[in-house]
């Protein structure tokens, strides 16, 4: 099967609609965040090379750099949700007739739910990134396309509470509480300031209109 990134968006649709598990929301999530890093890109590429934001060329070429770098790891993320999403539906699906049975799956659940915690938590990690971006991006880019930075504010605020939610449903299902509670101190500390960010960057673009 060719990699998610590779499938048209038609087919990618059709099987987040489908019965299947994967992709689901996790993915979603990266995916809302490489298109808000791809809007980033848009405005800066719209903006480099026009002669009104001369002043800004050398801010738009670093801000352009830094939004590829992004939209990189998000488009793996898509990806790499899968995969650990299915790794834990395979653990699930081990026998549990023995005792022995039961240990061993029981241990191979938590050991991926470890591994399923860590992706959205970069994720949203990622999208936090991303709306720094789009405030750069609102405060110095083209006009013309400030519009899009903020569409890209807001792909990238709904990509951090998406990401959040996975955090937060795999922590619930940790049996180490002291492992649970530091993953969640550290999404509460991407989600902190996150809200605001979001209405001042989204003013900043409303006030540009």
């Amino acid at each position: 099967m060719n990699a998610i990134k590779d499938q048209s968006l038609h087919v990618f649709l059709d099987n987040l609609a489908s019965k299947n598990a994967t992709p689901g929301g996790g993915s979603v999530a990266a995916l809302m965040g490489a298109q808000s890093a791809a809007l980033i890109s848009m405005v800066c590429n719209l903006t480099l090379g026009k002669a009104n934001y001369q002043h800004v060329e050398e801010d738009m070429h670093t801000l352009l750099t830094s939004a590829e770098s992004l939209r990189l790891q998000f488009t793996d993320m898509i990806q790499a949700d899968i995969n650990v999403f299915d790794k834990l539906m395979a653990a699930y699906r081990l026998p549990k007739e023995t005792d022995e049975e039961i240990s061993a799956r029981s241990e191979l659940i938590q050991h991926v739910l470890t591994e399923a915690i860590e992706v959205p938590l970069l994720c949203a990690k990622a999208c936090k990134e991303a709306m720094d971006l789009c405030q750069r991006a609102a405060e110095k880019g083209n006009l013309g396309v400030i519009s899009d930075a903020g569409v890209g504010i807001m792909a990238a605020y709904a990509g951090l509470k998406s990401a959040a939610l996975n955090v937060q449903i795999n922590a619930n299902c940790l049996k180490d509480e002291a492992l649970a509670a530091t993953k969640r101190a550290e999404l509460n500390a991407l989600l902190d300031g996150a809200d605001a960010l979001l209405t001042t960057v989204y003013q900043v673009v409303e006030s540009k209109l």
